[in-house]
């Protein structure tokens, strides 16, 4: 008997161009590989029922559980500056909705399920390390706050991919807000489709933005909202070191999540132009570029929104340029306010900035590690601490020692008492992130020796990130150099 859950599909009941039905392909021998009993509680899912041959048979594609509405999404987008009209889910399939036990109306998808209409020259599978990769990362961005999708479970098929090598396949379960991209809308734009990119709207508002329904000027509203979130989104990002690595407009969630974690990876040293992708050979999608390429997504978005905006096009072309160049405030206040909370500073002063902007440039110039740097700063509140775990950091760097003296002074002018500045800061800055040489290593293991512990228990350490736990030290270090990864792949 397969697995009924509680599905309320919305999505599906838009017209039918929206979206193709299909059935995920049937993975031939489905197993287990890691189920999230958390998230599934939070989902009113049964976790033992989950983890049972029917759930998993349904969580590998192999099975359509009772009540679900199998569709691929259509979507268009930029994929590196270049506009591609027909994108949509080409190895992904929207099960259904469930409605969250605090309310929340989520999706649940399965990544890898096998080809749909928009595969293309694609197989629609996904390797276990990719899939893997997306669940251990995701619920580390989850843990560090950071809106983001969930990884409910990842499900070995049996069968093997063709990728650079054979490799095992694998289907991931994945959660989400909404899979509406600022590339949904460019799919109904580019073919002048003004009732769907209206209905589209509504959708949107009414799932994602209700508080905006019945406004005088809702669709502006609209695009006013996800400028908002879409800039606080990244100002998190670069507070804990993170680069995305293929910031398409297809990879753009309306709803202000981060989505689609292919080629992504972490700083160790801090450097604003390092590019951690594979395929991103002209450093499109830098660490430090990210807030402009948001702003630039956003600009699409908002072309997409024209005919909504106003019958007279310069008219909406004024209220969309208008509403974007907020985007600049936004991020700074989030970033700034992120950035100030890391140096345990809650009450923002003139000058406060400088001392940001100063540490990540002796940061730069010492090659420091952004993680450690900022979880080891907590440890020098107190002015008896011994600087030198910190300090060695920079690599003999002298130009941080008088930093070191601002900050302080800074922290005793301040409204916290010391102990209450070392704690907030160590609520904000992870002590362990995951490491991209830590994480290829514990995929490796899997897919060339079967043996998942180390990534279990990267898994647990990750998702407890503020913790400091002497066992798990080694994973909290920097790579050596050998160690180091140059450069995360897509998967496809």
């Amino acid at each position: 008997m397969p697995l009924s859950i509680a599905f309320d599909n919305s999505y599906a009941r838009l017209p039918a161009r929206f979206y193709e039905r299909v059935r995920p392909e049937v993975a031939p021998s489905p197993g287990l590989l890691v189920l999230n009993t958390t998230l599934a509680g939070e989902l009113g899912l049964d976790a033992e029922a989950l983890a049972s041959p029917e759930g998993v048979a349904a969580l590998s594609g192999a099975a359509v559980p009772a009540g679900a509405d199998p569709i691929a999404l259509a979507y268009a987008g930029h994929q590196f500056g270049q506009f591609v009209p027909a994108l949509g889910d080409g190895r992904a399939v929207l099960l259904g909705e469930v409605v969250a036990r605090d309310g929340r109306r989520l999706d649940l998808q399965l990544k890898g399920s096998g080809r749909t209409v928009f595969s293309r020259r694609g197989d629609g599978k996904a390797a276990v390390g990719p899939v893997l990769r997306e669940y251990l990362v995701s619920e580390a961005m989850a843990a560090f706050g950071i809106p983001t999708t969930r990884s409910l479970a990842a499900v070995a098929t049996g069968e093997t991919v063709l990728r650079e090598r054979p490799l095992p396949g694998a289907v991931l379960t994945r959660v989400a807000a909404s899979h509406v991209r600022v590339g949904t809308f460019q799919y109904f734009a580019h073919r002048s489709d003004e009732d769907g990119i209206r209905r589209l709207a509504d959708y949107v508002i009414e799932r994602l933005y209700p508080e905006i329904a019945g406004t005088d000027a809702p669709y502006a509203a609209l695009f006013e909202s996800v400028v908002r979130r879409q800039a606080r989104l990244i100002a998190l990002w670069l507070s804990v070191g993170f680069v995305h690595g293929v910031m398409n407009t297809d990879n753009m969630a309306i709803s202000g999540e981060t989505i689609d974690y292919g080629p992504c990876a972490f700083l160790d040293a801090y450097d604003p132009a390092m590019v951690l992708s594979s395929i991103d050979r002209q450093g499109r999608y830098a660490y430090g570029r990210q807030p402009q390429i948001a702003q630039w997504n956003l600009a699409r978005f908002g072309e997409c929104l024209l005919p909504l905006l106003s019958d007279d096009r310069d008219k909406a072309v004024e209220l969309v340029v208008e509403r974007l160049s907020g985007f600049a405030g936004e991020f700074e206040t989030a970033y700034f306010g992120r950035f100030l909370e890391k140096l345990g500073i809650a009450d923002e002063r003139p000058g406060d900035r400088d001392l940001v902007t100063g540490l990540l440039a002796v940061m730069q110039m010492g090659r420091a590690d952004f993680t450690l740097a900022f979880r080891r700063l907590a440890d020098l509140v107190d002015p008896e601490a011994d600087t030198e775990p910190f300090l060695s950091l920079f690599g003999g760097n002298a130009g941080v020692e008088p930093w070191l003296t601002s900050w302080r002074q800074r922290l005793a002018a301040g409204s916290r008492s010391a102990g209450e500045a070392a704690a907030a800061m160590r609520a904000v800055n992870p002590a362990i992130i995951p490491r991209n040489h830590q994480v290829e290593k514990a995929l490796d293991a899997i897919i060339d020796g079967s043996d998942g512990s180390a990534y279990i228990r990267l898994l647990q350490a990750v998702t407890r990130p503020f913790e400091d736990r002497p066992e798990d030290a080694d994973l909290a270090s920097p790579p050596r150099p050998e160690e180091r990864v140059a450069a995360t792949f897509c998967g496809t």
